[in-house]
């Protein structure tokens, strides 16, 4: 499924979210080698504190969302992907509420649930509500992922992504989430609903049929 090309992309990705804490990680650690003020010191702690907490709360999102999520099991703790979704978004403007009535998750509905939990939040561009559901339903899982605020924006690469991730033409670092989650759901026979949301947001939906 994924290609060479593919992979560097979502590299690609993964960098560009982890260079601005990894620079402010630096540039503090560079003001602390001078600061000599107690009060002062104290600060630039309190900020090297927050962007080690950032990076480690992205790498540990994107260890599930794109890679292969800790190891050989086939399954993954739900817990392990709330942590995972409720660090992410700790430091942004969307409000994440998390909802299960499963105790685990495959890694393959892991991955999608997370790529489109991460789409749903990027388009709250002046914050909202993030919600994510996953709910048994007769045996099949279902996934939900419902972002609603005051304005929410995401481009038709997106959308066109998820519905058809065989077309690559927009194939860059940002719609890297949307072609993932659409090939994986293509190869587990899901489907997705998307529907809009008012005033302003996006709903996701999706039923995973997990491997026998």
């Amino acid at each position: 499924m994924i290609n060479n090309d593919f992979t560097a992309i979502l590299c690609s990705r993964l960098c560009h979210d982890l260079i601005s804490p990894a620079s402010a990680l630096s540039n503090g650690l560079e003001l602390l080698a001078d600061e000599e003020d107690p009060v002062g010191r104290g600060e630039v702690i309190d900020l090297l504190e927050q962007s080690a907490s950032r990076i480690s709360s992205r790498l540990q999102f994107y260890r599930l969302a794109f890679g292969s999520a800790g190891g050989f099991a086939e399954d993954l703790d739900v817990r392990e992907v709330h942590k995972a979704l409720t660090d992410f978004f700790a430091d942004g403007k969307a409000r994440l509420s998390c909802d299960a009535d499963v105790a685990t998750l495959p890694k393959t509905a892991a991955k999608v649930l997370l790529n489109l939990t991460l789409l749903a939040g990027e388009g709250l561009i002046r914050g909202g509500d993030l919600l994510v559901k996953i709910q048994d339903s007769d045996g099949n899982l279902k996934l939900c992922v419902e972002a609603r605020g005051d304005r929410f924006v995401i481009s038709d690469a997106v959308i066109h992504a998820l519905g058809d991730p065989t077309d690559e033409t927009n194939l860059e670092p940002r719609t890297a989430p949307a072609y993932l989650a659409g090939q994986l759901l293509a190869e587990q026979g899901g489907d997705l609903e998307i529907a809009p949301v008012e005033p302003a947001g996006i709903r996701f939906e999706s039923v995973i049929t997990p491997a026998a």
